[in-house]
Protein backbone atom coordinates (compact mmCIF):
# COMPACT_ATOMS: atom_id res chain seq x y z
CA UNK A 1 0.00 0.00 0.00
CA UNK A 2 1.31 3.42 -0.96
CA UNK A 3 0.62 6.64 0.93
CA UNK A 4 0.41 10.14 -0.50
CA UNK A 5 -0.74 13.54 0.70
CA UNK A 6 -3.56 15.26 -1.16
CA UNK A 7 -4.94 18.74 -0.62
CA UNK A 8 -8.68 19.30 -0.70
CA UNK A 9 -10.24 22.60 0.33
CA UNK A 10 -6.88 23.79 1.62
CA UNK A 11 -6.43 20.84 3.95
CA UNK A 12 -3.96 18.04 3.56
CA UNK A 13 -5.05 14.44 3.88
CA UNK A 14 -2.83 11.39 3.98
CA UNK A 15 -4.36 8.79 1.69
CA UNK A 16 -3.55 5.15 1.04
CA UNK A 17 -3.77 3.67 -2.44
CA UNK A 18 -2.62 0.69 -4.42
CA UNK A 19 0.91 0.93 -5.80
CA UNK A 20 0.86 2.67 -9.18
CA UNK A 21 -2.38 4.55 -8.41
CA UNK A 22 -0.69 7.57 -6.82
CA UNK A 23 -0.93 9.79 -9.91
CA UNK A 24 -4.59 8.93 -10.41
CA UNK A 25 -5.41 9.76 -6.79
CA UNK A 26 -3.57 13.07 -7.07
CA UNK A 27 -5.53 13.95 -10.23
CA UNK A 28 -8.82 13.07 -8.54
CA UNK A 29 -7.95 15.24 -5.54
CA UNK A 30 -6.91 18.08 -7.88
CA UNK A 31 -10.25 17.84 -9.67
CA UNK A 32 -12.16 18.01 -6.41
CA UNK A 33 -9.98 20.92 -5.21
CA UNK A 34 -10.70 22.77 -8.48
CA UNK A 35 -14.42 22.34 -7.93
CA UNK A 36 -14.18 23.57 -4.35
CA UNK A 37 -12.25 26.66 -5.50
CA UNK A 38 -14.83 27.30 -8.23
CA UNK A 39 -17.68 27.08 -5.72
CA UNK A 40 -15.82 29.36 -3.32
CA UNK A 41 -15.52 31.87 -6.16
CA UNK A 42 -19.28 31.73 -6.79
CA UNK A 43 -20.58 31.59 -3.23
CA UNK A 44 -17.76 33.02 -1.13
CA UNK A 45 -16.89 31.61 2.25
CA UNK A 46 -19.91 29.47 3.11
CA UNK A 47 -18.04 26.97 5.24
CA UNK A 48 -15.43 24.37 4.45
CA UNK A 49 -17.71 21.42 4.98
CA UNK A 50 -20.47 22.87 2.87
CA UNK A 51 -18.08 23.66 -0.01
CA UNK A 52 -16.69 20.14 0.09
CA UNK A 53 -20.17 18.59 0.15
CA UNK A 54 -21.31 20.79 -2.75
CA UNK A 55 -18.22 19.79 -4.77
CA UNK A 56 -18.86 16.12 -3.99
CA UNK A 57 -22.48 16.50 -5.10
CA UNK A 58 -21.31 18.07 -8.38
CA UNK A 59 -19.07 15.05 -8.96
CA UNK A 60 -21.90 12.67 -8.04
CA UNK A 61 -24.24 14.50 -10.44
CA UNK A 62 -21.72 14.14 -13.27
CA UNK A 63 -21.31 10.47 -12.40
CA UNK A 64 -25.07 9.86 -12.57
CA UNK A 65 -25.21 11.65 -15.95
CA UNK A 66 -22.24 9.63 -17.22
CA UNK A 67 -23.84 6.36 -16.08
CA UNK A 68 -27.09 7.27 -17.84
CA UNK A 69 -25.14 8.09 -21.01
CA UNK A 70 -23.29 4.79 -20.78
CA UNK A 71 -26.60 2.90 -20.42
CA UNK A 72 -28.04 4.76 -23.43
CA UNK A 73 -24.95 4.00 -25.50
CA UNK A 74 -25.04 0.34 -24.46
CA UNK A 75 -28.70 0.15 -25.54
CA UNK A 76 -27.84 1.82 -28.84
CA UNK A 77 -24.94 -0.59 -29.34
CA UNK A 78 -27.20 -3.58 -28.67
CA UNK A 79 -29.78 -2.24 -31.12
CA UNK A 80 -27.08 -1.76 -33.77
CA UNK A 81 -25.86 -5.31 -33.16
CA UNK A 82 -29.41 -6.59 -33.66
CA UNK A 83 -29.72 -4.60 -36.90
CA UNK A 84 -26.38 -6.00 -38.07
CA UNK A 85 -27.53 -9.56 -37.39
CA UNK A 86 -30.77 -8.99 -39.31
CA UNK A 87 -28.87 -7.38 -42.22
CA UNK A 88 -26.37 -10.24 -42.26
CA UNK A 89 -29.17 -12.82 -42.30
CA UNK A 90 -30.92 -10.90 -45.09
CA UNK A 91 -27.67 -10.73 -47.08
CA UNK A 92 -27.18 -14.50 -46.73
CA UNK A 93 -30.77 -15.12 -47.84
CA UNK A 94 -30.31 -12.81 -50.83
CA UNK A 95 -27.04 -14.52 -51.72
CA UNK A 96 -28.74 -17.92 -51.57
CA UNK A 97 -31.64 -16.67 -53.71
CA UNK A 98 -29.24 -15.22 -56.31
CA UNK A 99 -27.24 -18.45 -56.38
CA UNK A 100 -30.43 -20.49 -56.82
CA UNK A 101 -31.62 -18.16 -59.62
CA UNK A 102 -28.24 -18.44 -61.38
CA UNK A 103 -28.29 -22.22 -61.05
CA UNK A 104 -31.84 -22.34 -62.45
CA UNK A 105 -30.82 -20.08 -65.34
CA UNK A 106 -27.77 -22.25 -66.00
CA UNK A 107 -30.01 -25.35 -66.03
CA UNK A 108 -32.39 -23.69 -68.52
CA UNK A 109 -29.48 -22.64 -70.73
CA UNK A 110 -28.10 -26.17 -70.59
CA UNK A 111 -31.49 -27.67 -71.56
CA UNK A 112 -31.92 -25.13 -74.37
CA UNK A 113 -28.43 -25.95 -75.63
CA UNK A 114 -29.24 -29.67 -75.61
CA UNK A 115 -32.46 -29.07 -77.56
CA UNK A 116 -30.61 -26.91 -80.09
CA UNK A 117 -27.85 -29.49 -80.47
CA UNK A 118 -30.41 -32.26 -81.09
CA UNK A 119 -32.28 -30.05 -83.56
CA UNK A 120 -29.13 -29.08 -85.45
CA UNK A 121 -27.90 -32.62 -85.18
CA UNK A 122 -31.11 -33.94 -86.86
CA UNK A 123 -30.40 -31.94 -89.99
CA UNK A 124 -32.50 -28.89 -89.38
CA UNK A 125 -30.46 -25.86 -90.36
CA UNK A 126 -30.73 -22.76 -88.31
CA UNK A 127 -30.18 -19.20 -89.57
Amino acid sequence: MSHINVTINGRQYRMACEPGQETRLLKLADGLETRVESLRGKFGEIGDGRLTVMAALMVADELVDAQARIRALEEELNALRDVRVVASDRARATQSAVAAALNAAADRIEKTTQVLNRTVGNGIAMG
